[in-house]
């Protein structure tokens, strides 16, 4: 079974930086896209920053300039480095990934949550 497990959330004040990892079980060369949603209490999980296999990335809007996603496919990893964070970026923050064959499945991990709160 495949595993995608997050680390690094914590409590930061706000203006302040965390770096999210995501260790997968298995190599992730085998997705065709990795990547970072969350999902604030009462809202519904949305799409933070995605990276493709061949390195391109994705943010949203309200995450550009403040976020940077990247990947290291030697340790299976990925991360979300977040630069000046707002309250409205507490969430719990999952890493997602799409399989590149077969049935195309998404996984996820369990979250990680991260409170931006003076």
């Amino acid at each position: 079974q495949i595993q995608l497990e997050e680390s690094g959330g914590d409590l930061v004040q706000p203006g302040g930086s965390l770096t999210l990892s995501c260790q997968c079980s298995r190599t992730i060369l085998a997705f065709s896209s990795l990547g970072w949603y969350r999902q604030a209490p009462g809202k519904q999980r949305e799409l933070v920053a995605t990276v493709t296999a061949n390195g391109n990335t994705n943010y949203v809007d309200f995450v550009k300039d403040r976020f940077t996603i990247s990947r290291d496919n030697a340790k299976n990893t990925i991360y979300l480095q977040m630069n000046n964070l707002k309250p409205e970026d507490t969430a719990v923050y999952y890493c997602w990934g799409k399989d590149r064959i077969g049935l195309l499945e998404d996984h996820w991990g369990q979250g990680t949550q991260v409170t931006v709160s003076s």
